[in-house]
Protein backbone atom coordinates (compact mmCIF):
# COMPACT_ATOMS: atom_id res chain seq x y z
CA UNK A 1 0.00 0.00 0.00
CA UNK A 2 1.77 3.30 -0.83
CA UNK A 3 1.45 6.30 1.64
CA UNK A 4 3.04 9.17 1.77
CA UNK A 5 3.33 11.78 4.86
CA UNK A 6 4.45 15.04 4.81
CA UNK A 7 5.81 17.51 7.15
CA UNK A 8 6.89 20.67 8.06
CA UNK A 9 4.79 23.36 6.74
CA UNK A 10 4.19 26.60 8.60
CA UNK A 11 3.71 30.26 8.37
CA UNK A 12 6.99 32.02 7.59
CA UNK A 13 7.56 35.96 6.64
CA UNK A 14 8.40 36.68 3.33
CA UNK A 15 12.66 35.76 2.63
CA UNK A 16 12.38 33.37 5.01
CA UNK A 17 12.78 29.39 4.57
CA UNK A 18 11.21 26.09 5.11
CA UNK A 19 12.25 22.28 3.99
CA UNK A 20 9.15 20.06 3.85
CA UNK A 21 9.91 16.33 4.30
CA UNK A 22 8.05 13.34 2.80
CA UNK A 23 8.05 10.18 4.04
CA UNK A 24 7.16 7.28 1.67
CA UNK A 25 5.78 3.30 2.19
CA UNK A 26 4.80 0.65 -0.05
CA UNK A 27 7.19 1.54 -2.64
CA UNK A 28 11.30 2.30 -2.95
CA UNK A 29 12.38 6.03 -4.33
CA UNK A 30 14.54 4.36 -7.07
CA UNK A 31 11.42 2.89 -8.85
CA UNK A 32 9.46 5.91 -8.73
CA UNK A 33 8.96 9.73 -10.15
CA UNK A 34 8.16 11.76 -6.92
CA UNK A 35 7.32 15.06 -6.76
CA UNK A 36 5.97 18.11 -4.92
CA UNK A 37 2.84 19.46 -5.98
CA UNK A 38 0.99 23.00 -4.76
CA UNK A 39 -2.76 24.27 -4.59
CA UNK A 40 -3.33 27.96 -3.46
CA UNK A 41 -6.63 29.35 -2.45
CA UNK A 42 -8.51 29.58 -5.46
CA UNK A 43 -6.27 28.17 -7.92
CA UNK A 44 -5.65 24.58 -9.16
CA UNK A 45 -3.13 22.43 -8.22
CA UNK A 46 0.45 22.44 -9.79
CA UNK A 47 3.56 21.17 -10.13
CA UNK A 48 6.62 22.96 -8.33
CA UNK A 49 9.24 20.11 -8.56
CA UNK A 50 9.86 16.65 -9.00
CA UNK A 51 12.93 14.06 -9.27
CA UNK A 52 13.56 10.90 -10.96
CA UNK A 53 13.40 7.68 -9.11
CA UNK A 54 16.53 6.36 -11.37
CA UNK A 55 18.67 9.03 -12.59
CA UNK A 56 17.71 11.81 -10.07
CA UNK A 57 16.98 14.33 -12.87
CA UNK A 58 14.73 17.05 -11.88
CA UNK A 59 12.54 19.30 -12.84
CA UNK A 60 11.77 23.04 -11.41
CA UNK A 61 8.60 25.36 -12.06
CA UNK A 62 9.82 27.92 -13.79
CA UNK A 63 9.02 30.67 -10.46
CA UNK A 64 10.65 28.35 -8.20
CA UNK A 65 14.04 27.99 -9.95
CA UNK A 66 16.97 28.71 -7.71
CA UNK A 67 14.97 29.37 -4.60
CA UNK A 68 13.57 25.36 -4.09
CA UNK A 69 16.03 22.53 -3.92
CA UNK A 70 14.43 18.97 -4.10
CA UNK A 71 16.04 15.57 -2.89
CA UNK A 72 15.85 12.67 -1.71
CA UNK A 73 17.49 10.00 0.70
CA UNK A 74 16.52 6.81 -0.29
CA UNK A 75 17.98 4.63 2.59
CA UNK A 76 14.80 7.05 4.91
CA UNK A 77 12.96 6.55 2.17
CA UNK A 78 12.13 10.77 2.76
CA UNK A 79 11.90 12.75 -0.08
CA UNK A 80 13.15 16.72 0.58
CA UNK A 81 11.76 20.10 -0.57
CA UNK A 82 14.47 22.99 0.08
CA UNK A 83 12.33 26.67 -0.05
CA UNK A 84 14.37 29.46 0.24
CA UNK A 85 13.70 33.24 -0.25
CA UNK A 86 9.87 32.71 -0.08
CA UNK A 87 7.26 34.85 -1.17
CA UNK A 88 3.50 35.37 -0.39
CA UNK A 89 2.69 33.71 -3.92
CA UNK A 90 4.07 30.26 -2.65
CA UNK A 91 1.54 30.23 -0.36
CA UNK A 92 -0.87 27.08 -0.48
CA UNK A 93 -1.00 23.57 0.33
CA UNK A 94 1.87 21.18 -0.24
CA UNK A 95 1.58 17.86 -1.85
CA UNK A 96 3.87 14.95 -1.79
CA UNK A 97 2.98 13.24 -4.87
CA UNK A 98 4.75 9.62 -6.70
CA UNK A 99 3.97 7.60 -10.19
CA UNK A 100 5.32 4.57 -11.10
CA UNK A 101 5.65 4.87 -14.94
CA UNK A 102 5.48 9.31 -15.67
CA UNK A 103 8.81 10.81 -16.10
CA UNK A 104 9.71 14.31 -13.98
CA UNK A 105 8.54 16.52 -16.74
CA UNK A 106 5.53 15.24 -18.15
CA UNK A 107 4.19 14.69 -14.19
CA UNK A 108 5.28 17.88 -13.08
CA UNK A 109 3.83 20.11 -16.09
CA UNK A 110 0.51 18.30 -16.17
CA UNK A 111 0.54 18.16 -12.20
CA UNK A 112 -0.38 14.34 -12.34
CA UNK A 113 0.53 11.48 -9.96
CA UNK A 114 -0.86 8.46 -9.16
CA UNK A 115 -0.17 8.84 -5.46
CA UNK A 116 -0.47 11.59 -3.65
CA UNK A 117 -0.11 12.68 0.40
CA UNK A 118 -2.71 14.61 2.33
CA UNK A 119 -0.79 18.13 1.72
CA UNK A 120 1.26 20.32 4.39
CA UNK A 121 0.59 24.58 5.11
CA UNK A 122 3.13 26.70 3.89
CA UNK A 123 1.46 30.52 4.73
CA UNK A 124 4.18 33.11 3.47
CA UNK A 125 3.02 36.19 5.38
CA UNK A 126 4.07 39.24 7.02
Amino acid sequence: QVQLVESGGDLVQPGGSLRLSCVVSGFTLDTYTIGWFRQAPGKEREGVSCISGNDGSTYYEGSVKGRFTISRDNAKKTVYLQMNNLQPEDTGVYYCVADPSLSVEPMCIIAYSDYSGQGTQVTVSS
